[in-house]
């Protein structure tokens, strides 16, 4: 962003402020640009919703609260428009699309979305509602029946979530980017690389990296609500083995093996023609996300992009401890 008083571009910085929402007060890392000759900060329109978001996500996660991309992932299980969500739920006509939007719900309507999630309570609700008739419902009902069968099947139900989150309970948080963890969204961001190069494993993981603390420090959302650690190669995502494995042995990718003349083994990843990347998992600002960190890092090298991570403060405050990565630290990615 250029300064309104001498034109010249401004360097973006954070520094810690405290935000009130609903009579509580957060804490945030409250993003700016600074002026340097005229010792003035100014903020635009994107800035500023990123420091409301974390002020908002914060309340979500304190009080549990349905993240835009639940509520959205609740509706499109069904099938069902947001006016129709909200008849069911009784809000106003607009309520729901609000709420996808990111408006922070009230605790009762939170609730009420969260119990919709399970496909036996929502047709209750929709039986209690009376909002649905004819063909609607007759789809919808099928549809719940679909979804109760499926919760039996572990591999559609349960896998996936335990792949992303291990034991911890998969809920959106500071360490997830506020987002879901979403396998799918993870394996077609893998999939994007691997269409586009042939990364080593290492590589591979920084790029994961990459991709969704900088989405996090443009936009106060991760892609694919992964966890990150920090360990000696760099960050890396949480149980990435397990999940490349996945991707492998169900052919959405493949992985050659190569023994190194120090006696070590590398896995390089390249793109399985079974699977095409499907871009429609991805909104149009995470596919530019994408975009970018190809284009930063496509031509960078397994050992150049290790010592490049290793200068982010997201390493080196973790890593003596391999520990968990929080996405605050993408407000301070030294290269992108």
């Amino acid at each position: 962003m250029k300064s309104p008083i001498t034109g010249k571009e401004m360097k973006r910085m954070v520094k810690e402020e405290e935000l009130v929402f609903r009579k509580e007060t957060f804490t945030i890392l409250f993003n700016y640009y600074f002026c340097e000759e005229s010792n003035e900060i100014f903020t635009d329109e994107a800035l500023d919703t990123i420091n409301t978001n974390q002020a908002y996500n914060q309340y979500r996660a304190k009080y549990n609260l349905p993240f835009p991309d639940e509520i959205r992932e609740i509706r499109e299980q069904y099938d069902l428009s947001a006016a129709k969500m909200a008849d069911i739920f009784g809000f106003g006509t607009n309520v729901y699309r609000h709420y996808e939007s990111g408006e922070v719900p009230s605790i009762s309507n939170a609730r009420l979305i969260q119990l919709s999630k399970d496909p036996a309570e929502f047709r209750k609700l929709i039986f209690a509602s009376n909002a649905l008739k004819g063909n609607v419902l007759e789809q919808v009902l099928q549809k719940i029946n679909i979804l109760l069968s499926d919760q039996a099947n572990f591999n559609l139900s349960y896998l996936p979530n335990y792949l992303m989150t291990g034991m911890s309970n998969g809920r959106a948080s500071i360490y997830t980017g506020y987002k879901t963890p979403s396998l799918k969204k993870f394996i077609e961001m893998v999939v994007y690389f691997v269409t586009h190069i042939k990364p080593w494993k290492t590589k591979l993981n920084k790029l994961l990296f990459y991709t969704d603390f900088f989405h996090y420090k443009q936009f106060g959302y991760s892609i694919t609500g992964a966890e990150y650690m920090a360990i000696q190669m760099g960050p890396v995502p949480k149980n990435f083995s397990s999940i490349f494995e996945y991707a492998s042995t169900n052919e959405i990718i493949n992985v050659a093996f190569t023994e190194f003349p120090n006696g070590g083994i590398g896995e390089q990843f390249s793109a399985n023609h079974q699977h095409a990347f499907d871009s429609t998992v991805f909104s149009p600002e995470e596919l530019t996300t994408l975009e970018m960190v190809l284009k930063k890092f496509k031509n960078v090298s397994t050992s150049d992009i290790i010592k490049i991570s290793h200068e982010e403060t997201a390493w080196l405050d973790n890593n003596h401890k391999k520990g968990e990565i929080s996405y605050d630290y993408s407000f301070r990615l030294v290269h992108l």
